[in-house]
């Protein structure tokens, strides 16, 4: 699937929706190791971004997208529309990342 036919808007550009397939969705769920939660422990001493915790958080979002992405493409889409991201603490450390969003085939108008 080519990445630029992903969108958080409800259309796409240049295309016509001719089929939708349904909600798909990529899932991970994540927790923060012990050397992590240390390292970030001293980042946050001095203030300001919190680099640890921004990496696991753009690598968990990197993971749930692609599982998105191979969601679709099992269900014969070659489009995404309405993608967002929602994440939940699940429990102390442990975070769930969600990927979502409508698969649709489209066509160049």
């Amino acid at each position: 699937m080519d990445k630029n036919n992903i969108t958080t808007a409800f259309t796409l550009d240049g295309y016509r929706i001719t089929k939708n397939l349904g909600i798909v969705r990529g899932i991970i769920v994540r927790s923060r190791s012990i050397v992590g939660n240390i390292g970030a422990s001293f980042q946050t001493l001095f203030g300001g971004n919190i680099s640890i915790y921004a990496e696991l958080c753009e690598k968990a979002r990197e993971d749930a997208f692609e599982i998105l992405v191979a969601h679709a493409q099992q269900t014969g889409a070659n489009a995404i529309i309405g993608m967002r991201y929602d994440a939940n603490e699940i429990a102390q450390g442990v975070t769930e990342v969600l990927a979502y969003g409508t698969a649709v085939v489209v066509e160049k108008n």
